[in-house]
């Protein structure tokens, strides 16, 4: 009983060393530069999903004891919706635990066709980060997401400015390309509107704007995803291993779409144990323990 007690206390004295309070910021605190045309209230259809979001804001879980790295969440919804829980704020702990500063970037929808504003949400977010790396013990910020997040990710990983260029990238089952029969008709329909040019496509088609300059790709996806085909991934994959980028690739037999961060993943131990390991070999061999 006694050594029972001791281990709760010691898995909330981790806990309570790991993680802080999160810190909300308003993205565009004087505006955006462009507009999703959204004019209803912001809204939530389940508890852990927020909807017709058009006053972005980063919420942001700095590490207690930083190794210098942090990464910046976009979650899926299919541009249509967030989901802020398994594929958001539910990895925070885990994040901080690594001594990663964690942050959550809850992104415009682009309300069928503004489809600047996803992308421009998630440059700022990087720029923004960049502005406390002093105060958070920051040195590399990667960008992440997940199914249409994995859209704004590698979106941001490839269609970067000279300002706001992610380190590193972390895919999960992402939609990467716009084109017929590889796409997520959903996303598609939300960015690119009803009827699309065919440059358009191919501007937010990122298989097609990889260069050397690209920044290394953790990426994960399941054989069996029947709502974002695998071909996503191994399309993005070819196209960074042409162009000599570091990427990491693991496709799992069975798992569907849209596990997250859930217990209930059979693969759940395997990706995060992978995630952490590239991070630590691959991003921050040379990690130190940065003072705050």
């Amino acid at each position: 009983m006694i050594r029972h007690l001791l281990g709760i206390v010691f898995v909330l004295l981790v806990t309570s060393l790991s993680a802080q309070k999160p810190v909300e910021m308003k993205l565009w605190p004087n505006g955006a530069p462009d507009s999703n045309g959204i004019t209803v209230p912001e809204s939530k259809p389940r508890a852990d999903r927020v909807a017709n979001v058009s006053d972005p804001s980063l919420i942001v879980y700095p590490a207690s004891k930083p190794n210098g790295l942090a990464v910046i969440a976009c979650p899926g919804g299919g541009y249509a919706f967030l989901s802020m829980g398994q594929e958001g704020c539910d990895m925070a702990q885990w994040f901080n635990a690594q001594g990663i500063t964690y942050a959550v970037l809850k992104y415009r929808m682009p309300n069928k066709g503004h489809c600047t504003v996803p992308l421009s949400d998630a440059l700022q977010a990087i720029r923004m980060m960049r502005g406390y790396e002093d105060r958070w013990g920051i040195r590399k910020i990667g960008i992440m997401g997940a199914s249409a997040g994995g859209h704004v990710a590698s979106t941001a990983a490839t269609h970067f400015t000279e300002d706001s260029r992610p380190d590193f990238q972390i895919l999960l089952y992402p939609v990467i390309s716009m084109k017929m029969g590889l796409t997520h008709q959903g996303s598609r329909l939300e960015l690119l509107g009803e009827t699309p040019s065919e440059e358009l496509v191919d501007t937010y088609s990122n298989e097609l704007h990889v260069t050397p300059n690209t920044p290394p790709a953790f990426i994960l996806h399941c054989s069996d995803d029947k709502v974002v085909p695998v071909e996503n991934s191994l399309s993005y994959y070819q196209a960074l291993k042409k162009n000599g980028v570091s990427v990491t690739l693991h496709i799992y037999p069975r798992g569907g779409h849209g596990f997250g961060y859930y217990d209930t993943f059979h693969y759940k131990r395997q990706w995060t144990g992978e995630v952490e390991k590239w991070l630590r070999e691959e991003i921050n061999p040379d990690v130190i323990k940065v003072k705050k």
